[in-house]
């Protein structure tokens, strides 16, 4: 497979980055009327170059002006590559440092130095140049690295520096085409007789023509018609490609550069997430809560910062954690770089990385900066520790995966490890989902602390129904959560479940001697009352128990199925209303039709009581209603 490595320009305005693109690669990448009027790069440019030993350059020529600063941001963000630009003439200028200082926000890793424009001046200059640039980049991640002196209006230099340039490609990572793909969309046009059309940078896995994806933050599925690498039609796209996609079933005013294509169903966009950020030191003062300019990949979005160690301000130079919340929604991943300017003037003062893009609104007074560094420094298996332990309900594997852009086998084997040590639980299979286990332990302690509270003020209560729990503990958690829970205590035989009771597993039912004696009364007073019971409300004013405790007498009798309920005032002892039931058995053998008269003389009752028995029996299924008769099951 060929080897992608995407090379960006950086540097000062008119400093050459444009003419050294098309002095290495024959491509004009000012593509605008204005830019070749005027002389200027105004938005980004693309140009290639392939090389005989299995690899290809994509440059991206971004602009110099400070006008168009959030331009080269949008560019700069998917490189793996720098080419730092400084003329020969002009040497080190704002424009220089601002955007070198973007590349190591961004934490490029790799790249060089060029110094342009070598004909207007004399080689003692250009030595005074280069030893400057030396001190300059001193303790950067380009100390040390090759500096090359060209002219793209002669060629002096030109084939070194792409010689300089192959070998540094040869020594720089690709991009991983095995991840989930996603593309930063930055630019948008029409083209007649194919559509909309998209491009940028495949940052990451595979795009296959008439695959479905998602356009993120809209959500929106889209279809990929077909599919342009360099001019060339192509059925896949793979990491590190400029690639040219065009969409159907969409049209162009519905998309913008900042955008991002990605796989249907995995991601979703935030509107707060938490981060590192360091502050440059040329910056002022940054306040809590202030206004800022977000850039990440080539999306430019307004938002505010909050300091999540309780400061007020952070100074030139300093790092810390913040929050960046977010009017509108964008599409980040854990892993992300992103720059910060200034709301006005726009200026760039610092850069950071995202460390969880789902991030909860804090609670003021809780430390969170042990999560936070856990999810910093620590790696794969402290940050699955970290987001199950963030989340009371336990998280699942989707969005554990929207979280950290994990693949699916990647997250499977570290829960897998985590299982086997204790950390973590499983408590759901499809989809999975997984809690920490002091989050569990804590939700099962909850439902111990519940039960024996219930318990102690509900003496004659055997327990709560699964769903009475559900509703006063747990009433956000899915469905399964309770379950496993529950499943848990009974193992360790903390609970009881009888049908939908739970119940501690030592408790018990005990009556006071008045409650026992009133509980022998009603039982005697249904027996002998048979089929023609009073109504409740009658025999509870008939007891010398208060109402309110020989109601719950009732109830724990009904619940013993000692008494069966037929209407909200009608109750009637069990045993008679099953000798009533072997009747109906032996009225079937006879005829299995049954009016509400014969129904009557059966049961000898009024029709106060008959067809509220009657409509018991439909109930569980004994008779079935047929109009006004009854069919014996």
């Amino acid at each position: 497979m060929t080897k992608h490595i995407i090379v960006g320009t950086a540097g000062h305005i008119d400093h050459g980055k444009t003419a050294l693109v098309r002095a290495l690669t024959g491509i004009d990448t000012d593509r605008l009327e204005e830019e070749k009027r005027r002389g200027i790069t105004i938005d980004l440019g693309f140009a290639h170059l392939p090389i005989s030993n299995g690899m290809q350059l994509s440059f991206v020529d971004v602009p110099g002006h400070e006008k168009f600063i959030k331009n080269m941001l949008a560019g700069v963000g998917g490189i793996d590559l720098l080419m730092l630009v400084v003329a020969a003439d002009e040497a080190i200028m704002p424009q220089t440092r601002e955007h070198f200082d973007i590349c190591r926000l961004l934490e490029v890793r790799q790249g060089l130095v060029v110094l342009s424009k070598i004909d207007l001046v004399d080689s003692e200059l250009v030595e005074l140049v280069q030893l400057e640039l030396e001190e300059y980049l001193v303790g950067s991640f380009l100390e040390g690295a090759p500096i090359c002196s060209v002219s793209s209006k002669t060629g002096q230099g030109i084939d070194a520096l792409r010689k300089t340039l192959c070998e540094l490609a040869g020594e720089t990572d690709p991009k991983n085409s095995f991840h989930h793909f996603r593309l930063p969309i930055d630019r948008v046009f029409v083209m007649k007789g194919f559509g909309t059309v998209v491009t940028g940078t495949l940052v990451s896995g595979t795009l296959s023509v008439d695959s479905e994806v998602e356009l993120l933050p809209t959500a929106e599925r889209v279809r990929i018609r077909g599919l342009e690498v360099h001019g060339q039609e192509v059925s896949q796209a793979f990491a590190g490609q400029r690639t040219a996609v065009n969409l159907s079933n969409i049209t162009a005013e519905r998309l913008a550069r900042g955008m991002v294509l990605t796989a249907a169903e995995k991601f979703d966009s935030t509107r707060s997430i938490d981060c590192s950020l360091d502050l440059l030191e040329s910056s002022k003062p940054l306040k809590y809560g202030a206004r800022i300019h977000f850039h990440s990949g080539t999306m430019e979005l307004e938002g505010r910062v909050y300091f999540l160690d309780r400061r007020k301000v952070l100074e030139p130079g300093e790092r810390t954690y913040v929050q960046l919340r977010f009017k509108d929604a964008l599409p980040v991943w854990r892993g992300d770089r992103f720059i910060i300017r200034q709301f006005s003037p726009v200026i760039t003062i610092g850069g950071g990385v995202v460390l969880d893009n789902q991030a909860p609104k804090h609670r003021v007074g809780k430390n969170w900066m042990k999560r936070l560094e856990a999810l910093d420094y620590g790696n794969a298996d402290h940050v699955l520790e970290v987001l199950t332990k963030g989340s009371f309900y336990g998280i699942s594997a989707p969005e554990i995966i929207a979280r950290t852009a994990w693949l699916d086998e990647q997250l499977h084997a570290l829960a897998l490890k985590l299982e086997k040590s204790g950390h973590i639980i499983r408590i759901h299979n499809q989809p999975e989902h997984f809690i920490h286990n002091d989050e569990f332990h804590t939700a099962t302690d909850k439902i111990v602390s519940f039960l024996t509270a219930f318990h102690d003020d509900n003496r004659l209560h055997p327990g709560v129904t699964k769903e009475e729990l559900r509703a006063s503990q747990f009433v956000d958690a899915p469905s399964f959560f309770l379950d496993a829970l529950l499943a848990r205590l009974v193992q360790n035989k903390k609970i009881l479940i009888e049908g939908e009771i739970v119940r501690l597993t030592d408790h018990k039912v005990v009556f006071k001697e008045d409650e026992k004696a009133a509980e022998q009364e009603i039982i005697s007073v249904f027996k002998q009352a048979g089929l023609t019971v009073p109504a409740l409300p009658e025999l509870l004013e008939q007891l010398t128990l208060d109402r309110s405790r020989a109601r719950r007498v009732v109830e724990n009798l009904l619940r013993e199925g000692i008494l069966i309920k037929v209407t909200t005032d009608l109750i009637f002892d069990a045993q008679t209303l099953g000798e009533l039931r072997k009747k109906l058995v032996q009225q079937k053998l006879q005829s299995d039709q049954l009016t509400v008269p014969e129904f009557k003389i059966l049961a000898g009752v009024s029709r106060k009581y008959a067809i509220p028995l009657l409509e018991h029996f439909d109930r569980i299924k004994v008779t079935r209603r047929v109009g006004n008769d009854r069919v014996i099951l």
